[in-house]
């Protein structure tokens, strides 16, 4: 667990989080992916997205390593520039093979609690490009 410095606004913190968020999404080993939920989001955490919804670490978890298995090979990886204001962050991400053009670009806002970690998200699909 990371307690948001309290001299430093969530603007400061904003690529810190949204690069723990990343390393949770982008960890393959089952017990160091469940090791970095714990440490990014709160015990009932929500994500949302178009596509699925989840709660808890048991959820996120889950929806994690299925997400994991459907695009295997790929990476998450931030892209663009972090901000955030009082408790939310915004940023945005890609999935791709190491050395090619992303499969899918994306957008999530994410709520924060006082300790630092993660207590919802919101997640918008940008883009996708997934060949046939």
């Amino acid at each position: 667990m990371t307690d948001i410095n309290q001299t430093a606004t969530i603007a400061d913190q904003a690529n810190a989080i949204a690069s723990r968020y990343i390393a949770a999404w982008s960890e393959t080993d089952a017990v160091r992916r469940r090791a970095l939920i714990t440490n990014v989001f709160t015990p009932d955490a929500t994500y949302l997205d178009p596509m699925v919804r989840s709660s808890g670490h048991d959820g996120l978890d889950a929806m994690i390593g299925a997400v994991q298995q459907q695009f295997a090979g790929l990476r998450f990886r931030l892209h663009g520039k972090q901000d955030g204001h009082n408790d939310v962050v915004r940023f945005s991400w890609t999935l791709g093979a190491d050395g090619a053009e992303p499969v899918a670009y994306g957008t999530d806002v994410a709520v924060v609690a006082a300790d630092g970690r993660i207590r919802s998200v919101t997640g918008f699909l940008d883009a996708m490009n997934v060949p046939a």
